[in-house]
């Protein structure tokens, strides 16, 4: 079982984003990023970000979203983590605010790897449970326990 933690360091996680957007929101979400080893091109990575939500939102629902990108801005796999207290209109699928955010991003090359984090994480979000956890996390410990879980 693929375990997400050792895609989301310590200095990748906020618990209380700032921004009042879609793309405030996601480039925060990209300068925590780029506190990673594997951003190389932080930039990039927000241009690839931002053309991928043009698409179609990567709000799900639930009050979660995983915006993301595949680039040659990164040199391996990142999970940035951001909770918004207040919630933001994210354009999500339920048209509920959006509190939960989980920033993917992958090297080109990454297929398999990228949509095994995305169907993971897809999982663990469908839990009310682990939504709850997030909410109420304080601590970097907090997160890692709900993404290394199986339910």
């Amino acid at each position: 079982m693929i375990k997400l933690s050792r895609f989301c360091e310590d200095d990748v996680i906020s618990f209380n984003l700032k921004g009042q957007t879609k793309d405030a929101i996601i480039a925060e979400l990209v300068d925590l990023a780029a506190n990673s080893q594997m951003v190389k091109n932080k930039e990039e990575l927000l241009k690839a970000v931002l053309e991928r939500e043009k698409l179609v939102t990567t709000g799900v629902g639930y009050g979660v979203a995983f915006p993301h990108a595949k680039t040659r801005a990164v040199k391996g796999i990142v999970i940035a983590f951001g909770r918004s207290n207040e919630g933001i209109d994210f354009d999500a699928m339920d048209r509920r605010p959006v509190h939960l955010f989980f920033l993917i991003a992958a090297p080109e090359d990454a297929i398999g790897a990228h949509l095994n984090v995305m169907a993971k994480l897809s999982y663990l979000m469908k839990s009310d449970k682990n939504r709850q956890k997030l909410m109420k996390a304080k601590y970097k410990e907090d997160l890692i326990e709900v993404l290394d879980s199986n339910d």
